[in-house]
């Protein structure tokens, strides 16, 4: 389906004042090429001035057929005709003919050493291109300026190279040093030509690069963008993508070149070829082989060849146009650069190929995914179509009409990849086409674009095929007329050829005469049949305003209509291409020193700064634009109504001003549009920093309250709620608690309204109405009751509401409680929750609860090492900064604060928490240290004893306590334990606390480790009390050892380990129990 909107997209009108009558029109460079009827000269016109006057003109070699202009290196390409043979010529440096006398140089294509290539490019050129086959169309590259060539079953791709002074410098002396003396003589004359001209010069020159052989096709247009070739027959169109590499590899025929015989076969046969599409990978699937062939001889890589694109049309009769008629034509290659493409400038962000039947025109995408975007349904025949950024120009017989197209949208996706998100839209590429106001002409022939000039060519024949038609028709009748007359005289017996004066009466065919006859047109004898039109288009700004105010019938009639909303889109994307032309012209502006003559004189500073206004006007209206778009879907259905959201966030609008623009849908006072519902949700579920006036939220809680009530506590917990009107909202949300019941969320918001409205009482009672339990699922269904800032990643600063505040100083257990329920699913980090916890002031107590609580809880291993070392440094850090014979002294906070869990606590419910060993109750008893600091040690002590705590980790920060004391060697005692150091902890054991050995050996040194009872205690203990006779610590330790050696050893090993010093009367008693025992076993 195509719109149609009575839109003008022209501006005005002007007529070239060319003295002959035009054969052939181009245009490129800012300038208008026009060759004459005879074909042998060429007028250029300047396109940018006012009454397009006269640049140069020039005489060509031959009768030209075919004109092209390139933008890159500022050249003309010309197919002539001579002596009935075919010519490829390229014109350079054609602007110095403005001068009339100016020289001329003519070479071969490669051919740059002698004295007219080596001035300077300061007079035109003519390079001849020889090919082996006859050209039948050229094109050329709108990136990279390279040639195109299309021959009866071959195309050859010519690059633009430009040879700069350095260049003919290395030539001329690898030339000078050459045996042959002539040559030796020509290169001399051609260094002093360098020597004295200018510096900065290049010449243009071409080398032919690729040959493709396409045996099934015969070229009727070719078009060529930075590797893609497309052509085009009378029914087919073939794109390819040549790719070259720097691997060089041996070329592979095309699979199909050896089903050539097969397929010459079947040439006796009429074959009516079906109607086919073939887009990316598949396209290598249709019956048209084609082989490559390298030709550069400086390229020592491979060159690649893929299929892009496949279409093919049945002969059929279509509106109007017969099977004859029915022909492929305008076939174009368009690139579309992005504004902020980091790659160089020859890999445009997007390639379009559009071709045209004389009913539909197609538009392809072919970049990141072959893609039919727009089919173009023509209301008559079209003879010529051009796709510029955001028109498509196409002309009858006597009209040009313009449609939109949709490379704005393909861009837009490719240069931002937050559209189609929440964040940014852009009208979408199937998006129905429209077409706008035409012009009307007489007897056009042919169309070409430059910028925004519309250049047209008409001719007015003295009978055009419609009036030869209908002269037919005439001649018909008045054939039947008279055999019908003649016929009823001779039924009655009357021969008219006998009577001249019946026969004359006949000839004037009274039966279909009519009474008023239009004269015959005569041809103006001092006018001419033709003329040469430039119709400016208007700028996209003008034209948007335009769309806008045209919208305003539909925004007053019909609101929610689908046209408001595609006129609105075709807007969009008509500003979008508007930036994306500006961003394109920057780029370009300095992309090509070939046309440094015609820019010089205009002023830069002048046109940048132009530049700059027209790219802020753009920008606002853009954001009108989108202001308009959210108005639009904050009405639509529930389809679309999220595309509200993007489009008010690009037009900059704040909450209020959005408020201002929709209202109430009339058929029901208290419903508000789907889409600026959907708005307001997703704005106040961000997590912004910007609150809204007082104003404001109350308007917005009201807007809640009737149209979605159930949102009404999402929307009190928004931190840009934060100044919303407690007493109005409680009022709210008991209502709402009287229609939909009791629910903890909304009993935890109502107590949230209560505390602003400095009621402790009744906050006391709401709170008091659900367990603890109850509140923590409250608090994970709505987070931002307790937090601010949840879900906005991991490096969002999140803060305590006031209800936070409140719970850490009444309810503390509850507030631990609720943030590890949060932290395990998913609503919050850990680095986040201490924040929390050091914005409350609580980093030293409660937060220290929080991490034993989560230690509980979690079962992320990477989590609980990370609390296991931090609690372990927290327990010694208050061991470190505390007395054991007074309280806490370096946090009064921590003082005052009692833990939630004390060590039994911990020991009972969390695995990572050991039982405390036996032995440390006798290295650390009860009575010796006061409570608190006897609770974090037996914390530490447990974490050590426990499975999870890694010794390697922990021992760095047990250096900071001192083995004076004896629960600051029991943690170090313990820790070496850990560690398997036994020799050693039994040493120190000794020395410091003898009478914890027993306990230590008996509980340590076990299993594996029993053999160190009679390997390292029982020598250590006979030593010392051999020292210490007296010892009463020492002998029990060394009786209780002797009683464990005895019942774990044999007699012989006993035996053995009696010292020979003359105590074995000690030992024989044990002696004799190892001896009953081994005989009773």
């Amino acid at each position: 389906m195509v719109h149609v909107y009575n839109c003008h997209p022209f501006a005005s009108q002007q007529i070239v004042q060319v003295e002959q009558e035009p054969g052939l029109v181009c245009c490129g460079g800012g300038a208008l090429f026009v060759v004459a009827s005879g074909g042998c000269k060429v007028e250029a016109y300047s396109l940018e001035q006012e009454g397009c006057p006269l640049i140069c003109r020039f005489a060509t070699m031959g009768t030209v057929k075919s004109i092209l202009h390139s933008n890159i290196g500022d050249y003309l390409v010309t197919i002539e005709e001579k002596n009935s043979a075919t010519y490829l010529r390229a014109y350079t440096n054609w602007r110095y003919q403005a001068e009339e006398k100016a020289r001329v140089g003519v070479r071969l294509l490669g051919h740059l050493l002698r004295g007219v290539s080596m001035r300077g490019g300061e007079q035109m050129e003519i390079i001849e291109i020889p090919l082996s086959e006859r050209p039948l169309a050229v094109a050329c590259c709108y990136v990279t300026g390279d040639l195109l060539v299309g021959c009866q079953n071959t195309l050859v791709l010519f690059t633009l190279r430009r040879e700069n002074q350095q260049n003919l410098q290395n030539q001329s002396q690898q030339t000078a040093q050459s045996p042959v003396p002539n040559i030796q003589q020509s290169s001399s004359q051609n260094q002093g030509l360098l020597s004295g001209s200018n510096l900065n010069f290049s010449i243009l020159d071409f080398e032919r690069s690729v040959i493709l052989h396409l045996p099934k096709m015969t070229p009727k247009q070719v078009a060529l963008c930075v590797g893609y070739i497309a052509v085009l027959a009378d029914l087919e169109v073939l794109v390819l993508k040549v790719d070259a590499s720097s691997e060089p590899k041996t070329l592979e025929e095309s699979p199909d070149s050896n089903n050539m015989d097969d397929l010459e076969d079947q040439t006796d046969f009429l074959l009516i070829p079906r109607h086919q599409e073939l887009l990316g990978d598949r396209a290598q699937d249709c019956d048209i082989p084609v082989s490559i062939e390298k030709t550069g001889l400086e390229d020592a890589g491979q060159y690649t060849l893929s299929y892009v694109l496949f279409r093919r049309f049945t002969p059929e009769f279509f509106q109007g146009c017969s099977v004859e008629e029915t022909q492929l034509h305008s076939l174009q290659l368009h690139p579309l650069f992005t504004s902020n493409q980091s790659v160089s400038l020859e890999e445009p962000a997007c390639v379009f190929c559009f071709f045209s039947l004389p009913t539909a025109g197609y538009l392809y995408s072919l970049r990141g995914g072959v893609e039919l975007l727009s089919t173009y349904q023509y209301p008559e025949k079209v003879l010529e179509a051009v796709l510029t950024d955001h028109l498509l120009h196409v002309i009858t017989r006597n009209a040009l009409q313009c449609f939109t197209v949709r490379c704005a949208a393909v861009a837009a996706r490719i240069e931002d990849p937050y559209i189609d998100t929440t964040m940014r839209a852009c009208p979408p590429c199937s998006l129905e086409v429209c077409a706008l106001r035409m012009q009307l002409f007489i007897g056009l022939r042919s169309v070409c674009v430059y910028n925004h000039h519309v250049v047209l060519f008409s001719t007015a024949d003295t009978e055009t095929p419609e009036e030869t038609e209908r002269n037919n028709q005439r001649r018909s009748i008045e054939l039947k007329e008279h055999t019908m007359l003649t016929g009823v005289f001779l039924a009655v017996g009357i021969d008219p050829a006998t009577m001249p004066a019946l026969e004359s009466l006949l000839s004037h065919h009274i039966l279909s005469r009519k009474w008023t006859m239009s004269s015959p047109k005569q041809t103006s004898a001092t006018g001419h049949g033709w003329n040469l039109y430039v119709v400016d288009t208007v700028s996209p700004l003008t034209l948007y305003r335009e769309m806008v105010e045209y919208s305003q019938r539909y925004a007053e009639t019909n609101p929610q209509g689908q046209s408001l909303r595609h006129l609105l889109s075709e807007a969009h994307l008509l500003l979008r291409s508007a930036l994306l032309q500006i961003s394109g012209r920057q780029q370009n502006r300095d992309c090509d020193p070939a046309v440094s003559l015609q820019t010089d004189a205009d002023g830069q500073p002048e046109k940048q700064t132009r530049v700059g206004t027209d790219r802020q006007e753009l920008e606002e209206a853009l954001r009108q634009n989108c202001a308009h778009l959210g108005d639009c879907f904050s009405r639509s259905s529930q389809k679309d109504c999220h595309l509200a959201l993007p489009y008010y966030r690009m037009s900059g609008l704040s909450v209020a001003e959005v408020l201002s623009r929709n209202h109430p849908l009339p058929s029901s006072p208290h419903s508000y549009g789907p889409g600026f519902l959907f708005y307001l949700k997703h704005y106040l579920l961000e997590e912004t920093e910007q609150s809204l006036g007082q104003e404001t939220a109350n308007e917005v809680i009201e807007i809640f309250s009737k149209s979605e009530p159930s949102e009404l506590i999402s929307v009190c917990a928004s931190p840009p709620m934060i100044n919303l009107s407690p007493a109005r909202t409680l009022q709210i949300l008991q209502h709402l608690e009287n229609t939909a019941g009791v629910s903890v969320p909304l009993t935890i918001t109502m107590a949230t309204m209560m505390l602003r409205l400095n009621n402790l009482p009744e906050y006391t009672q709401l709170m008091g109405r659900h367990t603890e339990m109850q509140l923590v699922y409250g608090f994970i269904e709505e987070p931002r009751l307790l937090l601010h800032g949840v879900g906005g990643g991991l490096h969002t600063l999140i803060h305590p509401t006031a209800l936070t505040q409140e719970l850490a100083k009444s309810q503390p257990g509850l507030l631990v409680a609720a943030i590890v329920a949060l932290h395990e699913n998913s609503k919050v980090q850990l680095e986040q929750a201490d924040h929390i916890f050091k914005e409350l002031g609580c980093e030293n107590c409660l937060q220290v609860d929080f991490w034993e609580a989560m230690l509980m809880a979690s079962s992320q291993e990477a989590v609980i090492q990370e609390l296991l070392f931090r609690l372990a440094s927290v327990y010694i850090e208050r061991l470190t900064n505390t007395n054991s014979d007074t309280h806490f002294s370096a946090s009064r906070t921590a003082s005052k604060h009692r833990s939630l869990k004390c060590a039994d606590d911990l020991i009972n419910s969390c695995s990572h928490y050991g039982a405390l060993y036996p032995w440390l109750t006798v290295l650390s008893p009860a009575y010796t240290t006061n409570f608190q600091h006897l609770e974090v040690l037996h914390k530490l002590q447990s974490l050590l004893c426990g499975p999870s705590l890694s010794m390697g980790a922990v021992t760095p920060l047990l250096e900071r306590l001192t083995e004076e004391t004896l629960w600051g060697f029991s943690l170090h005692l313990l820790c070496a334990t850990r560690r398997g150091q036994y020799d050693s902890s039994i040493d120190k054991l000794l020395d410091r606390c003898p009478q914890a050995i027993i306990a230590y050996a008996n509980h340590q040194l076990q299993d594996k480790h029993m053999s160190m009872w009679w390997q390292k205690l029982l020598p250590e203990l006979c030593n010392r009390t051999r020292a210490a006779a007296n010892n009463s610590i020492l002998l029990n330790a060394l009786q209780e050892t002797l009683v464990v050696v005895a019942m774990e050893t044999s007699p012989a090993e006993f035996l053995e380990l009696i010292p020979d010093d003359g105590s074995a009367s000690y030992f024989l008693p044990h002696l004799l129990t190892c001896t009953q025992r081994h005989m009773v076993a």
